[in-house]
């Protein structure tokens, strides 16, 4: 049974994360600091530190319930087949990547690309993440008979997701010149359909 103070703990830290998250999309990642987020909250500065370590641990989290979210759109997605899935997926990640800007992303594929030396307060599992549920979306695919028994899931998991970072590492690179949504779009209409045609049911 839940405490009046356990109650109490938790209303402080979804009020802390939905501070930060409307401070975020306001101002972006580099404008975002603690006193800030405590300060719209209505709570002190150390209560920050009683939940999070750095502003990179609450960003994060923020960011997992995105990705939470986009993952149960899609398992509510009973009447679409596993192209209009993926595609929703495309599209939502990269939204995902884009809202929480381009600092975030470049913090994600650092830690992916070299985990060792990434910082403490670095999301190190987003790539481990990713994979898992993309990998559940596909593996659904098969046990609901869009896609056949014989779906080399692993296989086809880790070409979508590279495909997804290298989109993710050019709009990076390019210091968020060009649209990646674009991108996404382009691959779901014409590679992808051409990758999942031999699985399809």
């Amino acid at each position: 049974m839940t405490t009046k103070r356990q109650e109490n703990a938790l209303k402080t830290r979804e009020k802390l994360k939905s501070t930060a998250e409307k401070l975020l999309k306001t101002n972006g990642f580099n404008a975002l600091c603690v006193e800030d987020i405590t300060k719209a909250a209505g709570v002190a500065k150390g209560t920050f530190y009683v939940y999070f370590k750095h502003k990179e641990d609450i960003v994060a989290e923020i960011c997992r319930g995105y990705f939470k979210q986009i993952e149960e759109q899609i398992e509510q997605m009973k009447t679409h087949d596993i192209s209009e899935k993926l595609a929703v997926y495309f599209d939502s990640f990269m939204r995902a990547v884009m809202l929480y800007g381009i600092n975030i992303c470049r913090e994600w594929i650092r830690s992916s690309i070299d985990p060792k030396t990434a910082p403490d307060n670095t999301d190190m599992t987003k790539w481990q993440y990713d994979v898992e549920m993309l990998k559940n979306i596909l593996t659904n695919a098969v046990k609901n008979n869009e896609l056949k028994k014989d779906t080399p899931v692993e296989l086809l998991t880790h070409m979508i997701i590279s495909e997804l970072y290298g989109m993710m590492t050019c709009w990076c690179m390019s210091d968020g010149e060009f649209e990646p949504t674009e991108w996404t779009k382009k691959f779901a209409d014409m590679p992808l359909k051409a990758v999942l045609d031999k699985y399809l049911i």
